[in-house]
């Protein structure tokens, strides 16, 4: 029986940066052979039920990455107990997740996704968002993709020196 490590990825209405978030480093994972479940969620409920983004649907097919059966919901505070790490999308998902958290232990979990980002790493949460794609086309998405993609392997290795750490 494995014990995965687990991370949900946050935006607004889990239709567009958070599922692509979430297809992107579960695939990641899979062919690093990982042992990390992804997930992902929306701080709104305005989305709730609706598929992926077609946009982002594309911009995911295009590097090669399949999203299949997803469904936006919003956040579950009782998932601060059961996720490693929670990743905020932008800074307002940032601070709505960590005025959330039950506990300042909880609160820690919560991070800017691109904090893991080696080029934007040391800045602070502010400087670290990935602007909603919604409003735009689909440069945006593929801006989304590539911000998105400098994280990966920083989560990646910090899920797998985690998952070391707690045995």
């Amino acid at each position: 029986m494995t014990n995965p490590y687990r991370i949900v990825t946050v935006c607004t209405g889990n239709i567009c940066r958070s599922p692509m978030a979430e297809f992107m480093l579960a695939t990641a994972a899979a062919d690093a052979a990982l042992d990390i479940v992804v997930d992902s969620a929306g701080t709104s409920a305005w989305e709730i039920g609706n598929p992926i983004d077609p946009r982002a649907k594309e911009e995911l097919a295009r590097h090669g990455v399949t999203a299949t059966g997803h469904t936006a919901r919003t956040f579950n505070p009782s998932w601060f107990a059961e996720r490693d790490l929670i990743l905020a999308l932008d800074t307002d998902h940032y601070e709505a997740l960590r005025a959330l958290a039950p506990s300042p232990e909880a609160a820690a979990k919560v991070r800017m996704l691109r904090s893991f980002d080696p080029a934007v790493a040391a800045e602070n949460p502010e400087n670290q968002g990935i602007y909603d794609p919604w409003y735009g086309d689909a440069k945006d998405f593929q801006a989304s993709w590539d911000m998105i993609a400098g994280a990966i392997p920083g989560i990646l290795a910090h899920a797998t020196a985690a998952g070391r750490a707690r045995g």
